[in-house]
């Protein structure tokens, strides 16, 4: 029963690992026994992360774009060179900008949409040919409950996370063939950098969320890690092309 969930030997890239629910994923499946890859945007972040993880196990950092098909590619090669290949992708790497959608720019939209969902896209298509070389593939992508429910402040960021959701069963179906499972982690409200920002923007959010939550509280990155390393595991080989709340049962209260 055991092996059901063993992560020796994983090879696992976790684009935005540097901070926040990627970081927290990345630790997880270092003391579960895999090797990991790690990628954002900024090097001292990096070098930051690296120095949090570096006594768990085997970690690099990549300095990269997601959303750059160049970058994608380097981090593709960067992880073949350090791991021999990569069986899991972790697509992580997101922003946020808030404002009622009249207000936000296309520079605001756009940026939201490249850094969630373009930057999936591009970062699953070139790790795509090491996943089909694996014969056991696995990509997991961050999604959000945005993308089921509705916030006057979020447009860009619930619509490119509901995109991330299609996408991530668009790639179950094109690549089941292949031996890669694709499923999507939905996390609430989880307490990160970017949502310590939002309480600030919104200070009776704090309140609203722990009033509406269940279990009384905000998610921890640690979490989510959970639900992730489980979607990449032996114990998840019949699941693919889901998306799964992890939301401490908000979506369920009226």
């Amino acid at each position: 029963m055991s092996d059901l969930f063993d992560l020796t030997g994983r090879r696992v890239v976790i684009t935005g690992g540097t901070s926040g629910i990627g970081l927290s994923a990345a630790q997880a499946f270092l003391e579960g026994g895999a090797r990991v890859v790690i990628s954002g945007r900024s090097n001292e972040r990096g070098e930051a992360a690296l120095g949090h993880l570096a006594d768990k196990g085997d970690v690099w950092f990549c300095a990269a774009d997601a959303s750059d098909e160049a970058d994608a590619e380097r981090l593709a090669e960067t992880a073949k060179a350090h791991m021999g290949g990569v069986d899991t992708i972790v697509c992580a790497a997101g922003i946020n900008r808030r404002g009622a959608p009249q207000d936000l720019s296309l520079a605001d939209w756009d940026a939201v949409m490249d850094s969630n969902l373009r930057g999936t896209f591009v970062t699953a298509r070139a790790f795509y040919p090491q996943l089909c070389q694996s014969g056991d593939g696995r990509i997991v992508t961050i999604g959000s409950m945005m993308s089921v429910l509705a916030n006057d402040m979020t447009a860009p960021y619930a619509a490119a996370k509901g995109g991330v959701v299609q996408l991530t069963r668009s790639l179950a179906a094109a690549w089941a063939g292949d031996g890669i499972r694709a499923n999507c982690v939905l996390p609430g409200w989880v307490d990160t950098p970017l949502t310590r920002q939002a309480r600030l923007d919104m200070p009776d959010l704090d309140a609203r969320v722990r009033d509406r939550t269940p279990v009384g509280r905000w998610a921890t990155p640690q979490d989510i890690a959970g639900t992730i390393l489980f979607l990449t595991t032996a114990a998840s080989r019949i699941v693919t092309g889901t998306a799964i709340p992890v939301d401490g049962g908000f979506v369920m209260r009226a």
